[in-house]
Order: C-alpha cells, then sequence, then structure tokens
C-alpha cells in the first residue's frame, strides 16, 4: 500500500517562522507597529522622565523659595507642557501598540475614558502582536537590552514593595521584643 492514511496527523511546521524584515521604530509617529516589552519600557521611560521633571521643577521652587507668583506660573507652566508632551507621546505609544495586533488606533481614545482605560491597557498588555506582517506594517525588531530593563523596573518595584511591607512591620516587631526582653532580664537594682 502505497497510500498514506488519512488519519495520519499532519506534518508541517508548529513553530511560526521568524520574519526576516522588521519594521521601523518611529516612537513620534502613529505608523508603524510596537510590541509588548517595548511598549511596557517606553511607558516607563517616559513615567521616570516626567517625574524627575516635577521633581526638579519641585526642587527648583523649593530652593529659590520666591514669593513670586511669576515663579510659581512659570513652574506650574513647565509641568503642563511636560505632562501634556508625554501624554501625546503615551497615545502614539498605545495606537503603536494597537497596530501591532492589528486592531484601529482609534481604540487609544480609551485612555481618557474612566475604567475603560484600565481594560484597555489590561489588553494592551495581554494580547501579543500578529505574526508577519498585517495591514499596518511588518512587526517591530527585538527587544534591545535597554528596553528590556525598563520594562522589568515595574515589577522590580512591586516585589521590593510587598517584601518591604512584610520585612519591615516583622523587624519592628523584633526590636521591640528584643527591648522588652532585654528589659525583664536586667537585674532589678538595690
Amino acid at each position: 500500500m502505497d497510500t498514506q492514511s488519512p488519519y495520519q496527523p499532519p506534518r508541517s511546521a508548529i513553530t511560526p517562522p521568524t520574519p526576516t524584515q522588521f519594521g521601523e521604530l518611529k516612537i513620534l509617529s502613529a505608523q508603524g507597529r510596537l510590541g509588548r516589552v517595548r511598549y511596557i519600557g517606553y511607558s516607563v521611560g517616559i513615567g521616570i522622565l516626567i517625574n524627575l521633571v516635577v521633581a526638579m521643577t519641585g526642587g527648583l521652587a523649593a530652593f529659590l523659595e520666591g514669593d513670586s507668583d511669576a515663579l510659581g506660573w512659570l513652574i506650574g507652566g513647565v509641568i503642563i507642557i511636560f505632562s501634556l508632551a508625554a501624554l501625546v507621546i503615551s497615545m502614539l505609544l498605545t495606537i503603536q501598540r494597537l497596530h501591532d495586533f492589528d486592531a484601529s488606533g482609534w481604540w487609544a481614545v480609551l485612555v481618557i475614558v474612566p475604567l475603560a482605560n484600565i481594560l484597555l491597557y489590561l489588553v494592551l498588555l495581554i494580547m501579543p502582536g500578529t505574526q508577519g506582517p498585517n495591514r499596518f506594517g511588518y512587526p517591530p525588531p527585538p527587544n534591545t537590552i535597554g528596553v528590556i530593563v525598563l520594562a522589568l523596573i515595574v515589577p522590580l518595584i512591586a516585589i521590593i514593595g510587598i517584601i518591604a511591607a512584610i520585612a519591615i512591620p516583622a523587624y519592628v516587631d523584633y526590636t521591640e521584643r528584643a527591648g522588652e526582653a532585654t528589659r525583664n532580664s536586667a537585674p532589678a537594682p538595690q
């Protein structure tokens, strides 16, 4: 018998082929695609940058200690300008991330809708990008070490916070009990 059984499993590659062509990264554009790790890394980078600017302007205000209303308006203006720039860049990154799994960039409008933005961010973090090219271009290039490190900052801070929330009260309790034991074991004055 030369014919193969129709009940045999198919014989083909089960892993998707790796793309040979990658899309160009355009941070300040609504065109192109952006992967999950790069989206997280860039978002963390923007967050760090805006917090540094706010801290520096607040520190400058405390250093100058001027009673001038002009200084307060200037510092408030700088903070507002940097916050708006961060919002615009964040929207552009969200649009590119939506393009990565072949969704319309108009879904990024949900960023300004309360509660819907949480659902949108969960979708952006969970949905994998389409394999190969889609209607928005070729897949993004592989992640660099810097992007991976930026993306790992958030989970690392969460883990450190959990450990600190457990360890600090335990340490305080231990020192209180140790001090109490030392006071109880001291000989009574005569």
